[in-house]
């Protein structure tokens, strides 16, 4: 008995992420996917989703970040970067807005692993503590 293609559940969005790197088939799959095993590893219970037109997305009590895939970058955009602290200064793009930062990783260049999921952490912390804060106000008269 065939199961109709209609009855057939969608891709969750961490399989339509696998489909996105399998599909890239180069270096900005290979970086794709090495960000997003960071990202995993820093935050074991991070949310994945994917939104505007396929764009990878990992979430904790809010966007933590954005994998945007380019011809000659990968593009990680942190929509509240300019609030954390970057010691090791991961942030090389977007730094003149007033609220998010990206870091754009080109082909052949390496990533700070260790920095890079510190910088998650604490997206995730800022997050976390955005969310109870807009709680606690909401909560007041």
């Amino acid at each position: 008995m065939r199961i109709s293609s209609s009855l057939q559940k969608p891709p969750s969005p961490s399989q339509q992420i696998d489909a996105k790197i399998q599909h890239l088939n180069d270096w900005r799959g290979e970086t794709l996917a090495r960000v997003r095993a960071l990202i995993r590893q820093a935050l074991p219970d991070v949310v994945e989703a994917v939104k505007w037109r396929g764009v990878p997305v990992w979430e904790k009590a809010g966007i933590i970040c954005t994998g945007e895939t380019y011809k000659a970058v990968v593009k990680l955009t942190f929509p509240k970067g300019a609030a954390l602290d970057d010691p090791s200064r991961l942030f090389n793009a977007s730094l003149e807005g007033n609220t998010r930062r990206a870091i754009d990783i080109h082909e052949g260049e390496a990533l700070d692993e260790d920095a890079f999921k510190t910088l998650i952490r604490e997206a995730a912390a800022r997050n976390a503590s955005s969310a109870s804060g807009s709680k606690a106000k909401s909560g007041r008269r």
